[in-house]
């Protein structure tokens, strides 16, 4: 028979959840675009907002409604589609941040809890890190420091929003994944794109000037030049149209994807050496990479 004086440990582990999910709703706001659709987003730092960058379908007549039910206009500070990250302005008043959840803490079976911002308050789920691995490439060529697999459902509206560790540490933002899973965007991963949204409205990205193809030809993997920007790092170095980039320092090259995965921000202003064969015969062009310029 149970004691019933003695403490419930369910009521006390779901009262703790409750109080997780209100610290991190008090950092957490709606985001409304003219599109319509709902998302969710973290307040960063004072009169700072970051959401994820796929949901932002637009740029202009942005509104967030705070914590306090206010809303209030927002305006686009930068949007990184690499790393899925968007920074807004806002008059958000003061708050203090959630702390950062130390790296090295979480581990695959931790327990996890995403927090969003819908029309009637507060989303939450909770579930475990099903997934921690290092550093990785997003569909879009942004670098993330660790890869964080969430093992739990996403609410729609809760895309940009937060995500905490069992001691309401910030983990980093929701964001849907492939195959419907859910990730975390980390927080230093955020954290270096908004330094760069912040400052120049931009992440930088590394530029060849080159159109290219996966190609095979016998032994011959690579990436066939179709076209050539003659202004641009590539052309300049001597890049010919028909020459088949094989690899870049040394490191095999079969797809556009490796390619523009490795024309990161790190890349700007360093030079590469791209192997190539051209007419049956390698190569060596040495190529010092420029910084793409704003769409």
């Amino acid at each position: 028979m149970t004691d019933p004086f003695s403490p419930d440990p369910l009521a006390a582990f779901s009262d703790r959840l409750a109080a997780l999910v209100a610290g991190a709703a008090d950092r957490t706001v709606a985001v409304h675009g003219r599109d319509g659709r709902a998302r969710s987003g973290l307040l960063w730092a004072e009169g700072l907002v970051v959401t994820a960058e796929e949901a932002l379908e637009h740029d202009d007549e942005l509104a967030v409604t705070l914590p306090d039910g206010r809303t209030v206009p927002a305006q686009l500070a930068g949007r990184d589609p690499g790393t899925d990250v968007a920074l807004l302005k806002a008059e958000t008043g003061g708050f203090v941040p959630l702390a950062p959840a130390p790296p090295a803490l979480l581990a695959p079976g931790h327990l996890v809890l995403a927090v969003g911002r819908g029309e009637d308050g507060a989303v939450a789920a909770h579930g475990i890190a099903s997934l921690v691995g290092g550093p990785w490439r997003s569909m879009r060529g942004g670098r993330l420091d660790r890869r964080i697999q969430l093992g739990l459902r996403l609410d729609p509206c809760a895309e940009g929003g937060t995500v905490l560790d069992h001691a309401g540490r910030l983990i980093g933002m929701a964001v849907p994944g492939p195959k419907r899973r859910a990730l975390a965007i980390p927080a230093e991963t955020i954290a270096r794109s908004v330094e760069q949204l912040r400052t120049r409205g931009r992440v930088a990205r590394g530029y060849l000037g080159l159109a290219m193809q996966p190609v095979q030809a016998g032994e011959v993997r690579g990436l066939i030049v179709v076209g050539v920007d003659p202004r641009s790092p590539a052309g300049q170095a001597g890049v010919l149209l028909g020459d088949v980039l094989v690899s870049w320092d040394g490191r095999p090259l079969g797809t556009v994807r490796e390619m523009l995965a490795r024309l990161d921000p790190d890349s700007v202003g360093t030079t590469v050496t791209l192997e190539l064969i051209r007419a049956g015969r390698p190569h060596r062009v040495p190529v010092r990479i420029a910084e793409r310029a704003a769409a």
